[in-house]
């Protein structure tokens, strides 16, 4: 159910960005005397008056009802697909607090992130034999590229790459939040890293702590599923 409601999520998103941009084009493009007062607004005051236009339909002939039709069509397309977004939200928050409350306990993991970690571990918890494992399945695990004397590991660009924009915004949330996350990237700019490189080594430590907790939960569910 998790995954489907995502994929309809994903889908959804895209076509709003879709419709948005195609009303950033046609305002552009319009005549000055409709252009000028919508490039003034911000963007849900925008899309909101695009949806409450009433042009007249039949006078699709001329260039300024044209537009006016075209914008509120648009308008009205990106307000639908808002409140579709919002109602797949609420039941990808539901599914996720029911399957995962403790990653939701955690510090900068929202329903979004936690809801990608659990569709990336997928319904077959088992095959993942160790965190290393998931770390390496979300992308997060650095590869070893050391030659001679020298020891050097560069960015894994594999895995699920949604995984890894999951652990990304987890890191920076907790940089914000966590003084341990924050003391830790510290240290690790003090020896040499790079910020970035201290975030990679942060994301890999959030898999390890994520792997643990859905492990966990993974156990008590299928205890209460044999349970009398």
């Amino acid at each position: 159910s998790l995954r489907v409601l995502k994929v309809c999520r994903k889908t959804a998103i895209a076509a709003r960005k879709v419709a948005l941009q195609l009303i950033q084009n046609t305002i552009i493009c319009a005549l000055d005397e409709l252009r000028e007062p919508l490039q003034k607004m911000t963007r849900m005051q925008l899309i909101r008056t695009l949806g409450a236009w009433r042009p007249d339909l039949s006078d699709y002939r001329n260039v300024a009802s044209a537009y006016r039709i075209s914008l509120k069509s648009l308008g009205r397309r990106y307000l639908e697909l808002h409140d579709e977004i919002a109602d797949l939200d609420v039941m990808i928050g539901a599914i996720v607090e029911e399957l995962a409350p403790n990653l939701l306990a955690c510090n900068s993991i929202g329903k979004e992130c936690a809801a990608q970690l659990l569709l990336t571990a997928g319904d077959n918890f088992d095959r993942i034999h160790s965190e290393a494992s998931f770390a390496a399945l979300c992308g997060a695990s650095p590869v070893p590229t050391s030659s001679g004397k020298v020891t050097r590991h560069r960015l894994n660009r594999g895995g699920d790459r949604a995984a890894n924009s999951a652990l990304h915004i987890i890191a920076i949330g907790r940089l914000r939040t966590d003084p341990r996350s924050q003391a830790y990237v510290t240290r690790r700019v003090g020896e040499g890293h790079s910020k970035l490189e201290a975030i990679r080594c942060l994301k890999r430590y959030i898999a390890r702590e994520v792997f643990g907790l859905i492990r966990q939960r993974t156990k008590e569910i299928a205890q209460s599923q044999i349970a009398p």
